[in-house]
């Protein structure tokens, strides 16, 4: 059986964990307290989130290896300052288990995939050939 092309950035499995853990990541943060809504409940929510952004935003850059491959490392490490945005929603969900806001095993659940896109993003980083638009 032959896969479906890739159409869209939406089609990227890398894509779908995220924004997946994104959306898990916002309905679990509702219920933090009211005192981190300008601290841990933004950081958190806004990090998982630009994983998405910054990987739509490289799909659409595709065309030319060094911008694709250049936008997909902002995923990784973040375009200004440096830190990679998957990495750095590992640290708000541990410090979300350590608040008592997130059970353990639900924060090891979520560590464990942003783990796995980091390991997708990597990899197209690695090798873009196959995500690069033919000329």
């Amino acid at each position: 059986m032959e896969k479906e092309p890739i159409k869209n950035h939406q089609d990227l499995k890398v894509y779908q964990m995220a924004f997946d853990a994104a959306m898990k990541i916002f309905e679990l943060s509702k219920k933090f307290p009211v005192e981190e809504r300008y601290s841990l409940t933004d950081q958190i929510r806004r990090s998982s989130r630009s994983v998405c952004a910054n990987l739509a935003e490289a799909w659409r850059k595709r065309r030319y290896e060094a911008a694709f491959v250049a936008k997909l490392n902002d995923s990784v490490r973040g375009a200004c300052r440096r830190q990679a945005e998957a990495a750095e929603t590992q640290t708000w969900i541990e410090f979300a288990v350590k608040c008592n806001y997130l059970d353990v095993e639900l924060g090891r659940e979520l560590y464990g995939i942003y783990n796995r896109i980091l390991g997708g993003l990597v990899n197209m980083i690695t090798d873009p050939s196959p995500w690069l638009m033919k000329r």
